[in-house]
């Protein structure tokens, strides 16, 4: 069986492009379509390099459902959210439960729900004085953040750490391990 994947994106997309590239090829697996809420973001460039084909919906597209129709239409089998800012509609999680899958830039359940993502998140852990952070891969239900983790790595928060350097090591995990972990959940090696 192949699964058809969709990602949902928001913005600058390198984790979209990264994802694109760890699929090229696969048998299993197949990156089919990129969703984006916002029609200037570059995430739509890197998905047309690789000849992915993309859609850009409204936020009202998203709450009404017609996005779920779209979706059935390409065969979606599986969603991962790679950087959308937007609180998946309750339709959606009921109709793909337990395989939409989303990263979080951090280890939840801390410095997770509404507004915490990128720099906001990095400048949160700082601040706290925690002395480590990571990424946290889950499954997506009706709530920011509060899905069911499928897989975390930390780091330790060195003492003279930036938020620059913090969001770049970050960023490292996000490329290593979201790919990996995608492939082994779907095809239920986790």
């Amino acid at each position: 069986m192949v699964h058809n994947v969709t990602l949902f994106a928001s913005g600058n997309g390198s984790n979209v492009e990264n994802i694109i590239k760890y699929f090229m090829g696969n048998n299993n697996i197949k990156i089919t379509l990129v969703v984006c809420n916002n029609k200037d973001a570059f995430v739509l460039e890197r998905a047309h390099k690789y000849k992915v084909s993309t859609k850009i919906i409204s936020n009202a597209e998203l709450k009404d459902g017609s996005v779920y129709n779209y979706l059935k239409k390409t065969s979606t089998t599986h969603i991962v959210l790679a950087g959308f800012m937007n609180l998946i509609p309750l339709n959606l999680v009921r109709h793909y439960k337990n395989r939409i899958i989303n990263i979080h830039p951090a280890l939840l359940p801390n410095y997770g729900g509404k507004g915490y993502y990128g720099d906001n998140v990095h400048n949160s852990v700082l601040k706290s004085g925690d002395n480590s952070s990571g990424i946290t891969i889950h499954l997506v239900n009706e709530e920011y953040d509060k899905g069911k983790i499928i897989f975390q790595k930390s780091i330790s928060i060195n003492s003279d750490e930036t938020l620059e350097s913090l969001s770049s090591r970050i960023h490292e995990l996000e490329y290593k391990f979201f790919p990996q972990i995608i492939e082994k959940y779907i095809l239920n090696k986790l």
